[in-house]
């Protein structure tokens, strides 16, 4: 049975912002193992389309953009959107019953699946689908933004945490 695992970068007053903040080096090879390893991922649109940049090479990558690339690209991916009409390769689109669809994800697939999205885990946090949640927290300071949690969620309990490169420290929780 697969897990869910919402997990996102996170500012220290609790914003996402990918264009604010980029991981350093051992936190972005981190993430290029960790990709390599899930089952999948599950994006809603507005992530979806920032991570879309990765879909073709950009001018000035190094090897471990490449690298990023390359592994993104082949991930199996899920896509929850009611306004996209298609969606690019290994990328299936959602457009309604996403509680169905990720159960049956759950229920026929091994592994985990991470989710990314604000608005899309808080809907999966509702529905009692998210199995654990991955703070990635940056030492910056946004004052505004997208919040990690879009609204309320269950109570938490932590279970680990772990330190990435100098200033990133990753909390895992999962629900009590």
């Amino acid at each position: 049975m697969a897990k869910l695992i919402f997990e996102m970068n996170q500012s220290l007053d609790g914003y996402v912002d990918h264009l604010k903040f980029r991981p350093d080096p051992a936190l972005f090879h981190h993430f290029i193992e960790h990709l390599r390893d899930l089952t999948g991922c599950v994006y809603g649109r507005r992530i979806y389309e920032i991570m879309r940049y990765w879909e073709e090479d950009q001018p000035g990558w190094d090897d471990g953009d490449r690298e990023f690339a390359a592994v993104w690209r082949n991930q199996t991916k899920w896509i929850v959107s009611r306004t996209l009409k298609s969606v690019g390769p290994n990328a299936t689109l959602i457009q309604d019953d996403l509680e169905s669809v990720m159960r049956g994800l759950k229920a026929t697939l091994d592994g985990e699946i991470a989710v990314a999205g604000t608005e899309l885990a808080g809907s999966l946090t509702d529905l009692g689908l998210i199995d654990e949640y991955r703070l990635y927290i940056h030492p910056i300071v946004l004052g505004s933004g997208t919040p990690f949690f879009a609204g309320p969620r269950p109570p938490l309990r932590l279970v680990s945490s772990d330190r990435f490169g100098e200033n990133v420290i990753r909390l895992i929780y999962v629900p009590a």
